[in-house]
């Protein structure tokens, strides 16, 4: 056998992997456990099988990392196969089952039939640790909203004027809450206590902070039942969400050393509304600009080329396409939303767009894809944003 293609349907505890031949019969069908000796043993195996193999994968995260790793020192080429493909292609497969072994057959039989799949290529390891720092700052982000929505529920069970009175997603609230979470507590203390306790942790404004918190402990005498437990919780999740933000700090700070040391990450901060964090998050989406052929491929990945649904007479249909990278989307949605509240050229190019009859989000995504030729040009060249040049910026397709 000259070719064939091995399907792994990715899980966390094991895999399942089929190998096909040229004409889609199953040649090789095995669950492995998610252990590098067995996946090992596994590659050896399929060596036997053809001289040419072309491995395909439905997962790219965690799950799947030893055997990529493996594969790929291995000197294995693997290619990914999205779940959406998988799952719409299992419907014109015979039979309803849902098994891995199933699934498994789908990806090997798709990578054998389809030219289209992209190949893998092992990150650099500043690319990686990169990724791995971005996903851990997302969760930590989100478990701060999360934590916040906590508090409020539980500070307006029992001081509702409180969380009037209050940001709670500032440190200055959070601080606050941390000491005092009653009104009782509060009259207490009073303002000069509370004024100097908030000084002593940097907060501005201390002194009109105690005054409105002073007073909205003063409208409430009343205390509700359980007030002394949940007043424990509120301060305890407010010491959370202070270290929480401690935390995203040093991620933050050793984000910048990284993308600081990639050879692009200088060039692409320098634009307008990229920061250290969407900067990161580009360079982990899009691994090596030299597997894009050029701005309008790179646009097409970020889910900012618009593609044709026409039908018949029907005509000038465009839509946003289903499959693209929803972490570059958003770098370029947001780093457009913010560089057009910025004096300079992406704000005028915005008004431009707005007074040509644009809603404001159609006017956001014609700016981001706008800037994508311009950070293409600029990492291209290895320059920094120059607002005043317009040179050798490649025109959207």
């Amino acid at each position: 056998m000259s070719k064939a293609w091995i399907g792994i349907d990715g899980g966390k505890t094991h895999h399942w992997a089929v190998a096909v031949d040229e004409t889609g019969s199953t040649v090789l069908s095995r669950k492995v456990p998610n252990d590098q000796a067995t996946i090992e043993q596994l590659i050896a195996d399929t060596t036997r099988l053809a001289e040419e193999l072309t491995w395909a994968i439905d997962l790219t995260d965690s799950s799947t990392a030893i055997a990529l790793a493996l594969l790929h020192r291995a000197g294995a080429r693997v290619v990914y196969v999205p779940g959406r493909m998988v799952n719409r292609a299992a419907d014109s497969y015979r039979g309803e089952a849902k098994t891995d072994a199933r699934d498994a057959l789908v990806i090997a039989d798709q990578a054998r039939m389809r030219r289209d799949c992209t190949t893998l290529v092992p990150p650099a390891e500043l690319v990686a640790e990169l990724a791995t720092l971005v996903t851990h700052r997302g969760d930590a982000v989100g478990d701060r909203a999360r934590l916040i929505t906590r508090l409020r529920v539980h500070l307006t069970g029992i001081f509702p004027g409180l969380d009037r009175a209050l940001d709670l997603r500032k440190r200055t609230s959070l601080v606050l809450l941390a000491r005092w979470q009653t009104a009782s507590d509060v009259r207490a203390a009073g303002v000069k206590v509370i004024s100097a306790h908030l000084i002593g942790h940097g907060a501005r404004a201390a002194d009109a902070i105690a005054d409105r918190v002073m007073a909205a402990a003063k409208a409430q005498t009343i205390a509700v039942r359980g007030q002394a437990t949940t007043a424990r919780i509120v301060a305890e999740i407010a010491r959370q969400i202070l270290a929480l933000d401690k935390w995203i700090k040093q991620v933050d700070h050793e984000l910048a050393e990284k993308v600081a040391a990639h050879p692009a990450g200088t060039v692409i901060t320098s634009m307008p509304g990229m920061g250290v964090t969407l900067t990161a998050e580009f360079l982990v989406a899009t691994g090596d600009l030299a597997n894009f052929s050029g701005p309008n491929h790179l646009a097409a990945y970020a889910g900012l080329a618009p593609i044709p649904r026409d039908s018949g007479r029907i005509s000038g249909n465009l839509h946003r396409p289903i499959r693209y990278n929803r972490m570059l989307r958003r770098v370029f949605y947001i780093s457009a939303m913010v560089a057009a509240n910025v004096p300079g050229p992406s704000r005028e190019y915005y008004l431009r767009k707005r007074a040509e009859g644009k809603r404001a989000v159609q006017a956001q995504i014609a700016l981001a894809r706008r800037r994508v030729n311009v950070l293409w040009a600029m990492v291209r060249d290895q320059q920094p944003y120059n607002p005043t040049s317009r040179t050798n910026i490649p025109d959207a397709a």
